[in-house]
């Protein structure tokens, strides 16, 4: 999303300081040739040579260096990412189709997240593909993914818990620690540091030697996609309890689930909610699951509503949707977009960048929908690896329909709003989607929190 610089001054790689031409005007090349063969034979001496090089070494270097084109596109893809989310925030309650899918499936509210991580990835590639000294580097990326990990905490760690009351305020016993800051700060974080340090020195000018020079990454990438599965499918997860206040006044009330099962991939008994719940503390995790709108805990289904009078005992339990072990395949999502980052720093031909974009799009795609009919569902809440190649596919198409329209075509008028929204994406993020400026609407009030600017303007009670 918006854990990352924007991507300013996006530089080729063809600026070689010992071409002088590159650095000079085509005119004062021209000139600069007809001087030195218009010259006296008698003046055409080593050190006049020499002279005249130099002289063009000082222009060049004192010549205004016109400003590399940025990559719109990838403004574009973020602001249109940004837009989206805010349409299923506002709209999924009222169209099930825009609202995140209960649990296995896919909606357009599921593309959110990888779309976010899949865009930090190709602007880390961008950022980070000059550099001078990887420990500065690296410790300015950890500064910045602990400053989007506190601002996460503070937004989605429950000080805005009760924004219709107008309470306030972080309850350290149950603040939530994860969240979808976190979950890119760590993304951030991990792949900013394989960018950093795990490439090696290879020349890159095809396909082949692209994957060379960047083995490392998908090594990592493949790891942590095994090592993820082995944990969903190989730990076991026991019975466990949780408790919920029913009323204000009574006392908790306490359910039992029965799990004693191994490679489960449903809502009550899989690997993601027990390391969830075990490492963070089920106090600490989402209090309204998604897995709440599913038929057997919602008469309303698809939406939220009263439970069924013969509710299954985990429909209130809670679950966070960006858990630690789903992170690990967020980071996966993360290092993939890195990859159509690399393509962008290394090919300079529109024609080549679409065609090495367009093969791992393919690939991510059948690859996930395969694995889906095989039984290996899409899953967003357990990030599933369906979902993260499916998820990543579709990014990849998306993204090379904006380049193709943006900057090969130059179809930049209709795509303004949301290339501004792609350059101020945090910001309206915290505004729109952290309740930030609904506060703001409801918490100027006079007498009672009843009326406030929203009654003044005549939106709501």
């Amino acid at each position: 999303m918006a854990s990352y610089e924007a991507i300013k001054n996006f530089d080729d790689d063809d600026d070689d300081d010992d071409d002088v031409e590159m650095a000079l005007p085509h005119s004062q090349i021209s000139e600069s040739r007809s001087a030195t063969v218009s010259s006296p034979i008698g003046q055409t001496t080593p050190l006049h040579i020499h002279n005249i090089i130099e002289e063009q070494r000082i222009i060049s270097r004192h010549q205004p260096q016109p400003k590399s084109p940025r990559l719109v596109s990838l403004d574009v893809f973020r602001g249109l990412t940004v837009a989206l989310m805010i349409l299923v925030d506002d709209a999924g309650g009222l169209i099930p189709a825009l609202n995140h899918s209960p649990w296995n499936g896919l909606t357009l509210a599921d593309y959110v997240m990888p779309f976010f991580l899949f865009i930090v990835g190709v602007s880390l590639a961008l950022s980070y593909k000059k550099l001078s000294c990887g420990v500065d580097a690296s410790r300015k990326a950890s500064l910045r993914a602990l400053k989007l990990l506190a601002l996460g905490l503070f937004l989605q760690g429950g000080y805005f818990h009760r924004v219709n009351d107008l309470t306030f305020g972080v309850d350290i016993k149950q603040i939530r620690w994860m969240g979808i800051l976190q979950r890119i700060a760590v993304a951030y974080l991990v792949v900013a540091l394989c960018e950093i340090w795990l490439k090696s020195d290879d020349t890159v000018n095809s396909g082949p030697s692209l994957l060379r020079k960047y083995r490392y990454q998908w090594a990592v990438a493949l790891i942590l996609s095994f090592l993820y599965l082995c944990l969903l499918y190989g730990l076991y997860v026991p019975d466990w309890v949780y408790q919920i206040q029913t009323e204000p006044s009574a006392e908790p009330k306490t359910f039992s689930v029965k799990c004693g099962v191994r490679g489960n991939t449903g809502p009550a008994c899989n690997v993601v909610g027990m390391i969830d719940r075990m490492i963070l503390g089920i106090q600490h995790l989402y209090k309204r699951p998604i897995y709440a709108r599913m038929p057997e805990c919602s008469i309303n289904s698809p939406n939220y509503g009263p439970l069924p009078p013969d509710a299954p005992a985990w429909c209130q339990a809670p679950f966070d949707p960006e858990g630690l072990l789903s992170s690990v395949m967020a980071i996966v999502t993360c290092l993939i977009g890195l990859h159509y980052g690399h393509i962008i720093v290394h090919f300079k031909d529109h024609r080549v960048r679409i065609i090495y974009w367009m093969i791992p799009t393919s690939c991510l795609l059948v690859f996930g929908l395969a694995l889906d009919l095989f039984g290996m569902h899409i899953n967003k809440v357990l990030y599933s690896l369906s979902y993260t190649c499916v998820t990543a596919g579709a990014a990849g198409v998306l993204f090379v329909g904006i380049y193709l329209m943006v900057d090969v075509c130059g179809c930049r008028r209709m795509t303004l709003v949301m290339e501004w929204m792609g350059m101020h994406a945090l910001m309206i993020y915290i505004l729109a989607a952290c309740n930030v400026f609904p506060i703001f609407l409801q918490g100027f009030y006079w007498g009672s929190p009843h009326n406030n600017i929203l009654k003044l303007i005549g939106v709501g009670t």
